[in-house]
């Protein structure tokens, strides 16, 4: 009888796989080892998004009990995405449960301590909710993620608002992920150096993703039909242009300029990450050969560019690019065109590429700057 009861806990317990396995590891010298238990696969490559000196992947090397395994040299701290090729086919790394969602695709996720400025720090932290909600403007539904800040849940207070957009091969979930925004806020708040403020995530893309796809108005329309309404309604935030802001990095940058500066009676503070206006110079990411037909960008916006009473209310237009960006001269390009229209035009070339290793030190950044003065 007592065997029988046995029986249901022990097909509980996950069946052994073999030897044990330990990945990622990450050294005291920072050195970062990649394992994973393949005895059967001919060949195994780390991949990554942005691990420095990791370039188009590393092979790694099988043991004799079939653990296949890599070490980079020192990674500089910080949040990488990555993934195994195991005999052509692309997985995540089954023994690390770190993850982080991009777009129709996730990555494991290794941190390597030491920037104190996005590290989890024993400080109060915040919360970050995932939100589903219908859209009735696309008729179907959709999700965001949204940080409330330490103390929210068991407060009365209203909060200013900061409407962050992610990339083009990212999703609502990565700015919380990869991006660490959660813990950029909490370490910003308990340092005062930024208000506390709520900071809403939004899903960048409205289809299955093609060059270009993200730029249509299909996501402005949900954003000011969906997004903010949803936002002003549910949370305790102040609704007004002062107390809002809006920035994004790459196709959010782009986004963000293009809700932004339609409406600048609504934000008083826009950030541009590794983006500014596609096609600005003539050619790629929808310029060239490819630019759709009609009015430029500068020319759609003439009214709000040279309306000299929303400047007056606009207190931060903040952009920041690395020099090894692919897209430096399109935000060059864009802030010279928005200073010709006489904006106040903060701008930050960095060292970097068009990496998460940039963005999250903008948000770092950016944060400080706003609600200063509320």
């Amino acid at each position: 009888m007592a065997a029988l009861f046995l029986v249901p806990w022990a097909l509980a317990q996950p069946r052994s796989q073999g030897p044990q396995v330990v990945s990622p590891e990450v050294g005291a010298d920072r050195k970062v080892t990649f394992r994973i238990l393949a005895p059967k696969a001919e060949s195994v490559k780390l991949g990554g998004s942005d691990i420095p000196g990791l370039g188009q992947g590393k092979e790694l090397v099988k043991n004799a009990e079939g653990i296949w395994e890599v070490t980079l040299d020192p990674v500089p701290p910080g949040y990488y995405r990555y993934n195994f090729n195991v005999d052509g086919v692309t997985v995540i790394d089954p023994r690390n449960p770190a993850t982080s969602e991009s777009n129709a695709n996730t990555w494991s996720l290794v941190a390597v301590p030491g920037a104190e400025f996005m590290d989890t720090q024993n400080v109060p932290h915040g919360a970050v909710a995932q939100v589903t909600y219908y859209s009735t403007t696309l008729q179907r539904f959709r999700r965001l993620h949204v940080y409330t800040p330490p103390g929210y849940e068991s407060g009365a207070d209203r909060y200013p608002v900061f409407y962050l957009l992610h990339g083009a091969f990212d999703s609502d979930a990565s700015w919380s992920t990869v991006g660490r925004a959660g813990f950029i806020l909490d370490n910003l708040i308990a340092a005062r150096k930024t208000r506390p403020m709520l900071v809403v995530m939004p899903a960048g893309h409205t289809g299955p993703f093609r060059f270009g796809a993200g730029f249509n108005d299909e996501f402005e329309r949900d954003f000011l039909n969906e997004v903010m309404p949803l936002v002003e309604k549910r949370y305790r935030v102040l609704a007004d242009r002062k107390h809002r802001a809006i920035a994004g990095l790459s196709m959010g940058g782009a986004q963000a300029l293009n809700i932004g500066m339609a409406r600048l009676d609504q934000f008083a503070y826009l950030g541009v990450y590794s983006s500014g206006v596609f096609g600005i110079t003539g050619g790629g990411m929808g310029g060239g050969a490819n630019a759709p037909a009609g009015p430029t960008w500068e020319e759609r916006h003439k009214e709000a560019l040279d309306n000299a009473e929303l400047k007056k209310g606009l207190r931060r237009v903040w952009f920041a690019t690395g020099r090894e960006d692919f897209l430096l001269r399109t935000s060059q390009a864009t802030v010279e065109m928005l200073k010709n229209h006489g904006f106040d035009v903060v701008y930050r070339e960095t060292e970097g590429a068009h990496t998460w290793i940039v963005w999250r030190q903008y948000l770092a950044e950016f944060a400080p700057q706003l609600f200063q003065d509320y």
